[in-house]
């Protein structure tokens, strides 16, 4: 018999890191998992910004970065400003590091919808793969007498099922994306 979990499982992670991908994607508004990708220099290391601040979106359009070790603070504003895809300007007053979130224009809400777009075609390309795998697999169980030829074409079915599922899902988180980003 042929177990379909193993893709299913697979088309589930395509979907989740298609979800993380998006969230890197910035909106109109601040919000703290725009920082998600920032490594600060800290205690010898590159570590991840949540991993030595807090971080805040008080307002819409302004973050705020606490830092647990206020001595880290010239490295939190260094790493934020040194991170060219997110274009933004911090500033620090001892304590605390404000960073305002300028509003987009209408081209760089175009231009991050193409890239949510790209990232789109790339889990749809995975998904392809994941496919390609399944129908790889049951046929070599046909060659191996394991499946009949009925059974491949369930199978095959069946497999046709999650990926539209799955390909359903992703429309379905772009056209969310798309929406928040193309929102004033």
């Amino acid at each position: 018999m042929f177990n379909t979990d193993e893709y299913e499982l697979r088309m589930q992670g395509v979907t989740e890191h298609f979800q993380a991908e998006l969230a890197k994607v910035r909106t109109g508004r601040a919000h703290p998992g725009m920082l998600d990708g920032i490594k600060v220099e800290a205690y010898g290391a590159e570590m991840p910004l949540n991993q030595v601040a807090n971080v805040t979106a008080p307002e819409a359009q302004l973050l705020q970065i606490t830092p647990f070790d206020p001595s880290n603070i010239q490295q939190i504003a260094a790493a934020i400003r040194n991170d060219q895809s997110l274009g933004l300007n911090p500033s620090d007053d001892g304590r605390v590091v404000r960073v305002p979130v300028p509003p987009l224009t209408e081209e760089r809400r175009r231009q991050l919808v193409k890239q949510a777009a790209e990232k789109l075609e790339e889990a749809r390309i995975a998904l392809r793969n994941v496919r390609q795998d399944g129908l790889k697999e049951a046929k070599r169980k046909k060659e191996g007498k394991e499946l009949s030829e009925d059974d491949v074409k369930l199978v095959e079915k069946e497999i046709d099922r999650l990926i539209s599922e799955s390909q359903a899902k992703l429309e379905e988180i772009f056209k969310a994306k798309e929406k928040d980003i193309l929102t004033l």
